[in-house]
């Protein structure tokens, strides 16, 4: 008798054993484009990029914020007045006011940010809704 389990090919890139089943790789190589990832377009690219841009300001202020950074300071004043038109859409959600120059806790410039971080995220579905 024979010990070992009798091996018949059912399909391409299977094999079939008495106790199981092994499956193979046939038709998977790198230059097969349904195997990699798709590119990113160049308006995705840009879309990144900007809003990397200012979520790195939006974070530099929620810091400084926290920090209680005195806007009399060139680059305090800097972050603060560049990112004002982001925040201003969100300032009203919350019974305070933003004051600078005291340490506190901006959830508005939180908000803000994740705010941008989904729009951004939609924005490049959006644009990759066309490609196919």
């Amino acid at each position: 008798m024979n010990d070992q389990p009798t091996k018949r090919t059912a399909e391409p890139g299977t094999e079939t054993t008495e106790t199981h089943t092994i499956r193979t790789a046939t038709n998977v190589s790198p230059s097969n484009p349904k195997t990699t990832a798709p590119k990113r377009t160049v308006a995705t690219r840009m879309i990144g990029f900007v809003v990397s841009i200012l979520l790195a300001f939006l974070a530099f202020r929620f810091v400084l914020a926290l920090l209680g950074a005195n806007p009399s300071n060139p680059f305090a004043g800097f972050i603060y007045r560049v990112t004002a038109p982001f925040v201003a859409p969100f300032s009203g959600l919350f019974g305070y006011h933003l004051a600078y120059g005291v340490s506190q806790l901006e959830v508005v410039t939180l908000i803000a940010m994740a705010t941008y971080l989904v729009a951004a995220w939609a924005l490049t579905r959006l644009v990759n809704l066309t490609r196919a």
